[in-house]
């Protein structure tokens, strides 16, 4: 069987340990042809396409990023889309195809699948808000990388009398700055599941530095808001692709900080650093159990399904399931964070 693969949506940490378990768990165990395309769903329909072997994929575990390159872009939404991906699967002689992404890239698939093409998809995204899985690739990292931040950055602000924002990633579900600053110690952590109120933050700050601290730490992340009717208006700011703008909420919440509070307050944008470098073991481990996941359900025949982690199994389950959804940070999780502060 030639069976296509691509990796669609921002790069994070445990997409090359996919395409690796994909590449030899398919052509060693079933003996498949697997085709790589560049660049996501551009990459098909453009027809850019690179077969994958045992070679193409030696020593690519700890590497981060992906082999095959990838882009946000999405078939369904242009004129000619679909037409173009069924055009250049048929000229490759592709019979299935496995589609890694986050939420764009798998409701793209969803839309390809019910063109009739044989797809599996497996869920990445640092932001961790695929719905339907417990953890997506890439997560684990992310956190990881968010966290040693946070430790660093606690020397600085205690040893200056600082207050000292995180921005991290999280556009419509705060699992980052979440996680990550329940294990860093962070005093607030603003989600964007719970819209803030900056006048309980000023008086926060304010009654923990007289009483217990001189330095606090905020974690924000970056679709965080203030909550309606409250005393600062402020609206996401993002790009011409629909991209957030980063650092837009991080300086907007120091200014009203060090106007409200008058403490000395300095904001660290980690940005794309929280995709880079090494992939955790975690990751390394979750993709290559998805990519062997995928493989056998592609053997067995089936389609339109994604990979799933639920509890200790990895599950499959429809991707019309998944479609228009968001797996936002339980409110449990929200009130640890608050508990602490």
């Amino acid at each position: 069987m030639r069976v296509g693969l691509l990796t669609g949506g921002g790069d994070v940490p445990g997409l090359n340990a996919a395409i690796r378990a994909v590449v030899k768990h398919g052509e060693g165990q079933y003996g498949h042809s697997i085709i790589g395309f560049r660049n996501g769903w551009k990459g098909v329909v453009d027809g850019l396409s690179i077969p994958l072997t045992r070679s193409h994929i030696r020593n690519v575990l700890p590497v981060g990023g992906t082999l095959l390159g990838t882009a946000r872009f999405h078939p369904h939404k242009g004129d000619g889309g679909i037409d173009a991906v069924l055009a250049t699967l048929e000229a490759e002689r592709i019979e299935a195809l496995i589609c890694i992404g986050g939420d764009g890239t798998l409701h793209a698939a969803s839309k390809i699948a019910e063109a009739g093409v044989r797809i599996v998809a497996i869920p990445k995204t640092i932001d961790n808000d695929v719905w339907g899985t417990d953890q997506s690739i890439g997560f684990d990292t992310a956190v990881s990388i968010a966290t040693e931040a946070i430790d660093r950055i606690h020397t600085t602000a205690e040893s200056h009398n600082r207050v000292m924002i995180v921005e991290v990633m999280g556009r419509h579900a705060g699992w980052i700055a979440a996680t990550a600053g329940i294990a860093g110690g962070a005093e607030l952590v603003l989600a964007p599941e719970s819209p803030f109120d900056i006048d309980r933050i000023e008086r926060f700050l304010k009654h923990r530095h007289r009483a217990h601290a001189s330095f606090s730490i905020v974690v924000v992340a970056e679709g965080a808001v203030p909550a309606e009717g409250t005393s600062m208006h402020y609206e996401t700011q993002v790009g011409k692709f629909g991209e957030i703008v980063a650092g837009a909420i991080g300086e907007r919440l120091k200014s009203e900080i060090e106007q409200r509070t008058g403490f000395d307050t300095r904001v660290t944008v980690l940005g794309h650093v929280q995709r880079g470098g090494t992939p955790s073991p975690t990751d390394r481990i979750l993709g290559s159990r998805f990519g062997v996941a995928a493989i056998d359900a592609i053997t067995e025949g089936r389609s339109d399904v994604m990979t799933a982690l639920r509890g200790e199994k990895v599950e499959l389950v429809p991707l019309s399931e998944i479609a228009g959804k968001v797996k936002h940070v339980p409110d449990e999780l929200l009130s640890v964070a608050r508990a602490l502060a």
